[in-house]
């Protein structure tokens, strides 16, 4: 809304500034406001009494001088600490035209102009208030207070006062106040005004009693609670993880109002375009005021004339178009489970023709999860389920894991043997005694000295072939079966490439370090267009180079850890399941909040929602400078339509703009 000497910030484009200026006074926040519209109604008294004959003439003119005052007061304030800065912008030129109005005996003419423009400052300051107030509802979701537990009393305590370690009470239906580990209780959570899902998410307390703080990132996301989420109906006890300070709202509130200096490309092409149409506006209209020289006409009228130019090239909509884009975006991603890092990723986003997806944790769960169950005759496949876990829940392996995790659904009230003797051979499996009976649960090369028969190693190679990991399992010499385990696709990923590709996203290329024919096996299960595997991190890159060679603008989605450096090289890097992950908040241009892919089909429509706005800004406020400034220059328009042209259209970008706080994705 500014011309620039120093290339300074302005609050009216949205962005913080070196010199904020306040709008406040003995009103509060609403002094702008009521002092514009006492100036309104001064100049409308006075500009009545100029029709009633017998009022004295000091009369009109004493309400416009108020209308002055109270229009300009604003106005004047900020002229004069700009000046002072060494710089100058619109305010300053405003003023200008207004005493050169009152100078030519104009006074309505200039009470008009200050009126209408200290009036769409209010307005506009309003405008985007509503968007930075989008993002500081973010620090209100946390409540201010949490029940302390001390020797079994409860003691209310604020939430800055809570240190690592605490034990607090977490009520049924209540704010969670801190990032934190449940450790007793067990219940649904409503994580969406941090991460946007839709569905709360069953929180269980964790198994161990201790809390290794160098590794966070490993607890599962099913034992932690974030500041801020809402608690369901069970009560549950839960022992803090991170000060209020670090808590993820209070990152995520960091960052988001860190991301409101980044500049998207659109609005360093105004600043340029700004740094050289302010000057020759400048000196145009101080040609104009020495236009009486050339053309035969009183400086009254050359002089009134380069004010109406002035007013009307003012590119007050311009320089506000973009930013008020850019902060509305990045607050309704917020409010969605996105983080946004700034205008250049919200713009980028929405050009993407190509996204590269990490596997594991990405388009898989990240673990592996019991998928086949092959019994042979004459065991079932309870009997060859209960044998493994007898042995299994003994193993701290991650296929262990899966298989005693999986087996629930399936063995539910059925009794466990117990197994002695176990014996592990790494990579291979795992042996021990059940009752009489010797149990031998592993793989191929577990089983290399004994006979395997035909129809298990059909059934063998046909899982691996879909990418499944197989354990066979013996009794004694009888063969039971086999097992197989997968790390399987997300739910719902499926549908969110298949999204993706009705947004015009041409090419989407799965990158991992699993073997190929895993690889192959998972894109055929959620229909992705091709799957690199065997990739090391630097082979990432590579990939990310060659599409971004093939299709410009690429994106890479992963953990924001292990796939910082493809990132790195994308046109927007964006982290899965960034809340709670301090890297991943830090690498990545976009962050995914939630655990979820869905995040990403409302991501790019968001951006380019907001393209389109950018876009729709720049046209009205170029459009309306390119009409004013012949009309002005040809006589055809004085200040007052000028003025009203001009804040209308400041006003009309704002408005279009805050259209983006209610913008909701398509199913």
């Amino acid at each position: 809304m500014k011309s620039k000497s120093k290339a300074k910030e302005h609050d009216h484009k949205g962005q913080p500034s070196e010199h904020d200026h306040h709008h406040h006074g003995p009103l509060g926040e609403a002094t702008e406001l009521t002092f514009s519209l006492m100036s309104g109604a001064a100049l409308a008294m006075g500009f009545l009494l100029t029709f009633m004959h017998e009022a004295p003439t000091w009369v009109s003119l004493s309400l416009y001088m108020a209308a002055y005052f109270f229009g300009g007061y604003f106005t004047t304030k900020e002229a004069v600490e700009t000046v002072r800065k060494g710089g100058f912008e619109i305010d300053f030129l405003m003023l200008v035209a207004a005493l050169g109005a009152a100078f030519l005996g104009e006074w309505a003419e200039g009470a008009l102009l200050l009126f209408l423009f200290s009036l769409g400052h209010a307005l506009e300051h309003y405008a985007l208030g509503k968007a930075q107030k989008s993002i500081a509802s973010l620090s209100g979701l946390a409540p201010p207070t949490a029940l302390l537990l001390v020797n079994g009393q409860q003691i209310e305590t604020p939430v800055e006062r809570l240190r690592i370690g605490d034990r607090i009470l977490i009520k049924p239906n209540s704010k969670i106040p801190a990032d934190a580990l449940v450790v007793a209780g067990e219940g649904p959570v409503d994580q969406a005004p941090i991460t946007g899902e839709s569905i709360p998410v069953i929180k269980t307390a964790f198994p161990s009693s201790t809390v290794n703080q160098d590794r966070l990132s490993n607890i599962p996301k099913e034992h932690r609670v974030f500041s801020g989420t809402i608690n369901g109906s069970a009560a549950m006890e839960a022992q803090v993880l991170k000060t209020s300070g670090d808590s993820t709202i209070a990152r995520l509130i960091r960052l988001v109002r860190a991301t409101e200096k980044q500049k998207s490309p659109t609005q360093l092409f105004t600043d340029k375009f700004e740094r050289y149409f302010v000057p020759a506006v400048l000196l145009l209209v101080l040609g104009l005021c020495f236009a009486f020289l050339v053309i035969d006409e009183p400086f009254s009228t050359s002089f009134y004339r380069a004010m109406a130019v002035l007013v009307a090239a003012s590119p007050c909509a311009l320089a506000i178009s973009t930013p008020s884009a850019v902060l509305s975006g990045v607050a309704r991603a917020a409010n969605g489970g996105v983080l946004i890092k700034g205008g250049r990723p919200l713009e980028d986003l929405g050009t993407l023709s190509a996204i590269a997806f990490d596997k594991t944790g990405t388009l898989t769960e990240g673990k592996p999860s019991l998928t086949h169950l092959i019994a042979l005759s004459p065991f079932s496949e309870t009997e060859l389920l209960k044998y493994a876990v007898a042995l299994e829940r003994l193993s701290d392996h991650p296929l262990a894991a899966a298989i005693v995790k999986g087996a629930q659904a399936y063995l539910n009230g059925v009794d466990i043997p117990q197994a002695r003797q176990l014996q592990a051979v790494a990579g291979k499996g795992i042996e021990a005694q059940v009752g009489h009976q010797h149990i031998k649960v592993g793989n191929k090369a577990f089983f290399e000295e004994e006979e395997i028969p035909e129809v298990i190693i059909n059934q063998m190679i046909g899982l691996e072939k879909e990418g499944h990991t197989t354990m066979l399992v013996r009794k004694d010499k009888d063969w039971m079966g086999l097992i197989g385990v997968m790390d399987v696709p997300r739910k719902g990923a499926q549908q969110v490439l298949k999204r993706l590709s009705e947004l015009g996203i041409r090419q989407m290329v799965m990158l991992t370090g699993d073997n190929q024919r895993v690889a192959n096996a998972v894109a055929r299960q959620i229909g992705i267009d091709r799957a690199w595997g065997d990739l090391m991190p630097d082979d990432k890159v590579k990939a990310i180079a060659k599409l971004t060679h093939q299709e410009t603008k690429v994106a890479m989605v992963g953990d924001g850890v292990n796939d910082a450096p493809a990132m790195a090289m994308s046109t927007v890097g964006i982290a899965m399941g960034a809340a709670g992950s301090d890297v991943a908040l830090e690498t990545a241009d976009i962050a995914l909040l939630g655990d979820d892919l869905q995040g990403l089909p409302f991501a790019i429509g968001l951006s380019r929602q907001a393209h389109q706005i950018i876009q729709q800004n720049l046209w009205i406020s170029l459009g309306m400078v390119a009409v004013l400034i012949p009309l002005t220059l040809l006589g055809y328009a004085s200040i007052g339509p000028a003025v009203l042209a001009h804040e209308g259209s400041t006003l009309l970008v704002v408005l279009n703009a805050l259209r983006l706080l209610l913008y909701k994705s398509e199913p």
